[in-house]
């Protein structure tokens, strides 16, 4: 099974959504499709700083990858910050994540950036299996307050 990593073209958000949706229900989150419109209004504007990579097979859309360049007071050049990735349950083990996260780390490299970074939930083991394999666990704890 060969997988093709490229950008979501901006026709392919009827292709994208049944997927984002999956990725939601995943993390037990909704949010309205305003967001969602406005997230893929986002992916395809030259001048927003986040991008939505898809992984195929056999030509149809079976994940994506989201991620965002952003300033850092870590460093000169920009960070990366790996925010979304999905996959199909149907396509899960055969290496699409790996050749999505793979694809990010290049694109990072060519914008300078010196680290890609994402976070996931604790419980997430399946996709903690790969991240242990190809990224360090960075051993912050994650707080947030939403408004």
């Amino acid at each position: 099974m060969s997988v093709e990593v490229k950008t979501i073209s901006e026709a392919e958000y009827d292709d994208w959504y049944p997927l984002w949706q999956g990725y939601l229900t995943f993390y037990e989150a909704s949010l309205p499709d305003e967001v969602s419109e406005n997230n893929w209004r986002r992916f395809h504007d030259v001048r927003e700083p986040i991008v939505a990579l898809g992984a195929y097979i056999d030509g149809k859309l079976v994940g994506f990858v989201h991620y965002i360049f952003h300033r850092t007071n870590w460093a000169i050049n920009d960070t990366c910050y790996l925010q979304d990735l999905y996959a199909d349950p149907s396509v899960r083990g055969t290496g699409l994540g790996r050749a999505l996260i793979e694809a990010v780390y290049e694109a990072a490299r060519g914008h300078g950036c010196p680290e890609v970074y994402w976070i996931t939930q604790d419980h997430n083991k399946t996709a903690r299996l790969l991240y242990d394999r190809i990224a360090d666990l960075s051993g912050f704890v994650h707080y947030e307050k939403h408004m």
